[in-house]
């Protein structure tokens, strides 16, 4: 609860009257004096407002297309007594955008009685939770505020729809299955050896045995699951933005959500880590209840906060304790704006000491400006020095789908 002080002149201006009102023998300003001094004085007898609310959120569409429009209707409710005024502010998630009508409402609202209100997003692909709520309720004379969080567990899921396919042969160049070095059932030739007892009829080479009467049985390159970790860029530098579009943060979060599904489903290991606020890490794993657990952290982990931190982490320290959480197999996915050259830094480092680094951009740039031009420059020689160095690098314009810039991004030298 917070004090408005809306009425903090009456008195003033009140006692003012009053004086000259004595002065002048008129009993006219006398009673407004007496008028400003009730007036003043209400607020101190009546009380902060008690606010008993609970809001309920529908989607038209839970799980849309991208590209859909998705009508939300939020009810809200007094539970309470009498509020004279309520302003109600819905949390749309960041990455959506609001094509119709208004989250934002004003009303009155009797003890037992409910006011709705609708508006329109457009889905995008990926997960997206909705914030809580908030609520602020005034008293009658608008001297007393209170603010409150309104919860109610709602999110636009855009990660399975058919149309968009399985991501997995859409992922950087090494992100994903590795080859193994060893012979089994796949579709890449390995080698020919003896028959042994047991050998799939399916996998005998027939024609060496019409040439020679020799049973061989053949092999093939077999595809192993790998180990990820989706790293994003929290630190207080990434969270810029480009115009009206959300923050890179945000967007590097949502790119670590369609990601996560999308080697999910190829049933590879896959962690979660972040440097920035403070360190997040979640150890490389599979399956259900790790895909839920990953998806949980990123919607509520501290690291991944809309707003940015007030003071910049110790960067160094955060790196080291995720080259000692890193297994040695593991294949690290960069999310970052690369807004400076310390997480340029932290990329090559961490490439040459084995983990295979590619990066996912978001760009945030803009040519509104001499010194955003200048940004715009800074940031295209980061990427020239990471793809000189052997990293991969999406680069991830506001207006394409992530899925779309992975499939069109030029190809490094040497990549298939």
């Amino acid at each position: 609860m917070t004090a408005t002080n809306r009425w903090r002149g009456v008195v003033a201006l009140a006692l003012a009257a009053a004086a000259t009102a004595l002065v002048a023998d008129r009993p006219d300003l006398l009673l407004v004096a007496a008028l400003g001094v009730a007036f003043a004085a209400y607020p101190r007898v009546s009380g902060a407002p008690d606010p008993d609310l609970d809001v309920e959120r529908r989607l038209s569409d839970a799980s849309p297309r991208p590209g859909d429009e998705v009508t939300v209707t939020v009810t809200v409710t007094n539970e309470g007594g009498f509020l004279a005024d309520v302003r109600v502010v819905d949390g749309v998630p960041a990455l959506l955008s609001v094509t119709d009508g208004s989250p934002r409402r004003g009303m009155v609202l009797w003890p037992g009685r409910s006011v709705s209100f609708t508006y329109r997003v457009v889905a995008k692909h990926g997960r997206h939770p909705f914030e809580p709520a908030t609520a602020v309720v005034r008293d009658v004379s608008g001297a007393h505020e209170v603010e409150t969080r309104l919860a109610d567990d709602t999110d636009i899921d855009c990660t399975t729809t058919a149309a968009d396919g399985p991501l997995r042969d859409q992922t950087l160049d090494g992100v994903g299955r590795v080859v193994a070095d060893r012979g089994d059932s796949g579709i890449e030739f390995y080698r020919t050896r003896e028959y042994r007892s047991g050998d799939p009829m399916s996998r005998i080479d027939w024609n060496r045995y019409a040439r020679t009467g020799e049973l061989t049985t053949v092999e093939y390159r077999t595809d192993e699951a790998a180990t990820v970790v989706l790293l994003v860029d929290a630190r207080r530098q990434a969270y810029r933005a480009g115009g009206d579009d959300p923050h890179a943060v945000a967007r590097s979060v949502s790119a670590a959500e369609q990601l996560l599904a999308s080697l999910h489903r190829d049933r590879n290991r896959v962690g979660v880590a972040a440097i920035g606020r403070e360190f997040c890490w979640l150890s490389p794993g599979a399956g259900r209840d790790h895909l839920a657990r990953a998806r949980r952290l990123l919607a509520t982990h501290p690291a991944f906060a809309s707003t940015p931190p007030r003071d910049g982490a110790d960067h160094d320290a955060q790196v080291d304790r995720l080259r000692g959480r890193l297994p040695d197999d593991a294949q690290v996915v960069l999310l970052s704006p690369l807004t400076d050259d310390a997480i340029v830094e932290t990329a090559r480092n961490l490439d040459a000491h084995g983990h295979h680094v590619s990066v996912v951009s978001p760009d945030v740039t803009s040519e509104a400006s001499s010194g955003q031009r200048l940004a715009a420059v800074e940031r295209r020689n980061r990427l020239t020095v990471l793809r000189t160095a052997g990293v991969p690098v999406v680069e991830w314009e506001s207006t394409t789908p992530l899925v779309t810039a992975l499939m069109e991004r030029p190809r490094e030298v040497g990549s298939p």
